[in-house]
């Protein structure tokens, strides 16, 4: 809090700074301009140039700052624009009076009440658009500065998270090789002294195993073809020490090519499934392996071991583990005590980015999208702010009689209205949010009409 105050007094103290410089180049101008040599001529200029910088300048600012350090412009943006709008309207509009009544009323000596008639009306109305005008720029270049911080601070973070996750996903990676070697020359070794001949042909099969783990170990994501082929001849290496206690369904093919999984997890869960189960003729272990909802299952039957030791942790951890690093879309474990059943979602990967079935927009691209959107409010308010006063200008003093600034005025007027409500993503007719309500509702339909179907 006290940081915040500290930073608060700083930018005030610049803004003031540059208040004093404005009111001396402002008030030499006009000096030049009105021929005001004399000393209270000089005086005067100077004191009304002061009033406009001070009293609109300063204070417009220090709203600004202070509505900065109450509401935040990119996590907060509905609040800091209405506290931006409504603050800065209602202090404009006073600030403007009372410099005219000082100016007008007790310098240049008008009758007070005239102050809101006539020429005096018309003055009051264009200082008071300029200076909603330049107040508008000033608001929407704070909220550039601090929606460039923000993104600035966020995109930092990101690159920390990302080199962060990465190195627990190498880690996690690196895992696998001693694991899946220890595994397999466990079975090799009970082979040897069983059936030399089978382990012969095993040790061939598991240099080929062996060659795809150091393929696929450097990847983040396999097409599930690559890794089905590889679970049948893994599972081929179970079968020719098991023989016909070991029983698996496995499909040649996938729904849809692109669908990706993450490398070896399907041979760490047939690994974990012989592991944690008696696998014998009278008991077989069934497994099978398919899609369902998105997600590529591997289900076996539950037949488990009275003792098979201390488990190390590595295989179903594993798997969860870099899922949860890659996608939002978790593994799913289920066990009823007669089959365990392990769900591992399908995914996409583009442009080096992971993706479910369910694609959406991401905060981050709503946010960009939502940015856009409030410069064009910004750049289209502050040339309203700032047209309009010279079109009145212009009317009045060059056809006073015809009075036709009131169309712009109204026109331009009603699509600001309008450009407003969308960027706060509201429709007079049908109420808040209505684009996402109706997406939802279409999509609704339409997986209706693929269920019925």
């Amino acid at each position: 809090m006290k940081s915040l105050n500290s930073n608060l007094f700083t930018k005030i103290k610049n803004d003031f700074i540059v208040c004093t410089k404005l009111t001396v180049i402002i008030g030499i101008v006009f000096i030049i301009i009105n021929q005001q040599f004399n000393l209270k001529g000089m005086g005067l200029t100077f004191l009304i140039s002061g009033m406009y910088s001070f009293i609109l300048g300063l204070g417009n600012g220090i709203i600004n700052e202070y509505l900065n350090t109450k509401w935040d412009w990119v996590t907060e943006t509905n609040q800091r624009v209405w506290g931006g709008i409504i603050a800065t309207f209602l202090y404009t509009v006073i600030a403007v009076l009372i410099i005219h009544y000082i100016q007008y009323i007790l310098l240049f000596g008008y009758k007070i009440e005239n102050f809101f008639q006539g020429y005096l009306v018309w003055v009051h109305l264009f200082a008071i658009i300029f200076s909603l005008g330049v107040a508008a720029f000033f608001h929407a270049k704070g909220f550039m500065v601090n929606w460039k911080s923000a993104m600035t601070q966020e995109t930092t973070k990101q690159e920390i998270v990302a080199k962060t996750e990465t190195a627990k996903f190498e880690s996690l990676k690196n895992q696998l090789d001693p694991h899946f070697l220890f595994n397999s020359l466990n079975v090799l070794t009970s082979l040897i002294g069983e059936n030399p001949a089978q382990a012969e042909k095993f040790t061939t099969k598991l240099s080929k195993v062996y060659r795809y783990v150091l393929e696929q170990r450097n990847k983040d994501l396999v097409p599930i073809v690559e890794e089905l082929n590889f679970a049948k001849t893994y599972m081929q290496l179970l079968e020719m020490r098991f023989e016909d206690a070991v029983k698996f369904n496995i499909p040649d093919v996938a729904s849809d090519q692109e669908l990706k999984i993450v490398p070896l997890s399907l041979q760490l869960l047939l690994e974990n499934a012989v592991k944690h189960n008696v696998v014998s003729t009278s008991k077989p272990l069934t497994i099978s392996i398919y899609e369902e909802d998105n997600y590529l299952i591997i289900e076996n039957n539950v037949n488990p071991k009275e003792a098979i030791g201390k488990s190390t942790k590595v295989g179903l951890q594993n798997i969860v583990d870099r899922y949860g690093l890659i996608t939002q879309k978790g593994v799913k474990i289920e066990n009823n005590n007669k089959t365990f059943k392990v769900s591992l979602p399908l995914l996409y990967k583009m442009n080096n980015i992971m993706y479910t079935d369910d694609l959406e927009n991401s905060k981050y691209v709503k946010a960009v999208e939502r940015v856009e959107k409030l410069k064009e409010f910004y750049q289209n308010l502050a040339a309203y702010c700032i047209v309009i006063p010279f079109l009145i200008f212009i009317n009045l003093r060059f056809s006073p009689g015809f009075h036709w600034f009131w169309f712009p005025i109204f026109g331009w007027g009603m699509g600001l209205t309008f450009h407003f409500l969308e960027v706060n993503n509201y429709n007079i007719f049908l109420g808040t949010n209505w684009e996402e309500r109706k997406i939802k509702e279409l999509m609704e339909e339409e997986n209706q009409h693929k269920n019925r179907r």
